[in-house]
C-alpha cells in the first residue's frame, strides 16, 4: 500500500496502524508492506489506476486528489464548509456511502478514512491583509483550493507534493495551503516560518484496496481485515483530538510564528474568493452531496 506522505504524517500513521492491526487480527495470514513519502511515484490522483493495474494492492489517497475522477471526493475539502472536528465527523458519516459507491464503481473497496487537522497557510512572510495574499505563489491541494487562491489574487498551482517541495526549495513557491500536520511532516518551517490558521477545511484521506483482492479472501479473513480497518479509523479519530496542539508545539519548537487568531481581513477575503468555486462544485455533484455541504454550512 502506498501514500504520498511521510510516515510521521497522519496519513502515514494510519497506514502503519492498519498494517500492524491487520497482521494482529489475522494472525499474520494477511500482511501489508507500506511505501511512504511517494516512494513509488504514485500520487493520490493516480492511486486508483495504479491499484487497477496491480502496481499496488491499495493505498491511502488524499481525497482532494481523487476529485478529478468524481467531484464527491471534493466534499470534505470544500472551502470554509467543515469548521470543527464534530462537523467533520458528521459530514463524513453522512458522505461515507457516497465515497464507497464512487470507489466501488472503480473496483475499489474503502477500508477507512482519516480526517486531517484544519488547513492553514504556511508562508515566508506574515499575512496581515488581503494585499499579502496577492504576493503568494502557493501550492494548493485540489481544484477548488486552486480556484480560491487565484480568486484571492495569489498565484496558485497544484504540482505533485514532492515536486512542490522541490519548487519551494528553489524559491519558485513561497506558500503552501496545508495543515500543521502536512507542513510538519515535510518540515516546511525550513522555508516557510509563518503559519496562519485560517481554518480553510478539514480534508480527508481514504484508504482502499482492490475489491477483487478483498473478495478473494476467505470469509473469516474478510471479517478480520474489516475489523482492523474499523479499529484504524477509530484510532485516527482519537489521534485527531490532540493532533493540532501537538503540531503547534512542534512548529513553535522549530521557530514557526503562528498567527492566532488569524487576521479577520485575510479570512474574509478568502471566504469571498470561495463563493464561486463552492457554487461550481455544487453544480457538478448530485443533490445528496450538495445537501450534506449545505447542512455543514449551517453548523
Amino acid at each position: 500500500m502506498a501514500t504520498e506522505y511521510p510516515k510521521s504524517n497522519i496519513s502515514g500513521v494510519g497506514l502503519a496502524t492498519f498494517s500492524r492491526l491487520v497482521s494482529e487480527y489475522t494472525g499474520g495470514r494477511v500482511t501489508t508492506t507500506v511505501a511512504y513519502d511517494n516512494e513509488l511515484k504514485i500520487t493520490s490522483a493516480d492511486m486508483p489506476q495504479a491499484v487497477r493495474e496491480m502496481r499496488i494492492a491499495g493505498g491511502d489517497a488524499f481525497a482532494g486528489g481523487l476529485a478529478i475522477a468524481d467531484p464527491v471526493f471534493g466534499l470534505p475539502s470544500l472551502p470554509f464548509v467543515v469548521q470543527s472536528v464534530e462537523t467533520a465527523r458528521a459530514v463524513n458519516a453522512l458522505a461515507r456511502p457516497l465515497y464507497e459507491k464512487a470507489l466501488q464503481s472503480r473496483g475499489l473497496k474503502l477500508l477507512y478514512l482519516t480526517v486531517w487537522p484544519s488547513t492553514g497557510l504556511w508562508t515566508d512572510r506574515p499575512l496581515g491583509s488581503p494585499d499579502d495574499l496577492r504576493r503568494l505563489s502557493v501550492r494548493t491541494y485540489d481544484t477548488a483550493s486552486t480556484e480560491v487562491m487565484r480568486a484571492s489574487g495569489a498565484k496558485a498551482e497544484l504540482p505533485p507534493l514532492n515536486d512542490a517541495v522541490a519548487a519551494l526549495k528553489e524559491g519558485r513557491l513561497n506558500a503552501f495551503l496545508t495543515s500543521g500536520d502536512g507542513g510538519a511532516g515535510r518540515k516546511l518551517w525550513d522555508y516557510l516560518p509563518h503559519f496562519t490558521p485560517v481554518n480553510y477545511a478539514m480534508p480527508i484521506s481514504l484508504a482502499f484496496i482492490r475489491s477483487e483482492a478483498f473478495d478473494a479472501l476467505p470469509d473469516d479473513l474478510r471479517e478480520r481485515v474489516s475489523a482492523a480497518a474499523a479499529a484504524t479509523e477509530r484510532s485516527q479519530f482519537d489521534l485527531l483530538a490532540n493532533r493540532t496542539a501537538e503540531n503547534y508545539a512542534r512548529m513553535r519548537a522549530n521557530n514557526v510564528v503562528i498567527a492566532e487568531p488569524a487576521p479577520a481581513a485575510v479570512i474574509n477575503a478568502l471566504r469571498s474568493a470561495a463563493a464561486e468555486p463552492l457554487a461550481a462544485w455544487k453544480a457538478r455533484v448530485g443533490p445528496e452531496a450538495a445537501a450534506i455541504a449545505d447542512w455543514a454550512n449551517r453548523q
